[in-house]
C-alpha cells in the first residue's frame, strides 16, 4: 500500500502531500512503532508499505 494512500485513510479532508505529512508526524513520534518498523525493513524514503508496516501502524495508532 502507498504512504499516500493510507495516510487519506487517517486524514481523508487533507491534500495528499499533508495527510502524508501528518501520517508520518505520528509514527515518528512513536518509538516502539518506528523501531518496530525499522526491524521490518522500513526507511524514510520507502513510498510503498509492505502489509506487514500496514498492519503495525494501524495497531499502534488505532484504525483509520
Amino acid at each position: 500500500m502507498k504512504k499516500s494512500e493510507l495516510a487519506l485513510l487517517y486524514f481523508p479532508d487533507s491534500a495528499v502531500a499533508v495527510a502524508t505529512n501528518r501520517l508520518m508526524r505520528w509514527v515518528h513520534d512513536c518509538p516502539p512503532l518506528m523501531e518496530e518498523l525499522e526491524a521490518l525493513g522500513y526507511h524514510r524514503s520507502q513510498k510503498l508499505l509492505t502489509s506487514r508496516q500496514v498492519s503495525l501502524i494501524i495497531r499502534h495508532l488505532g484504525d483509520p
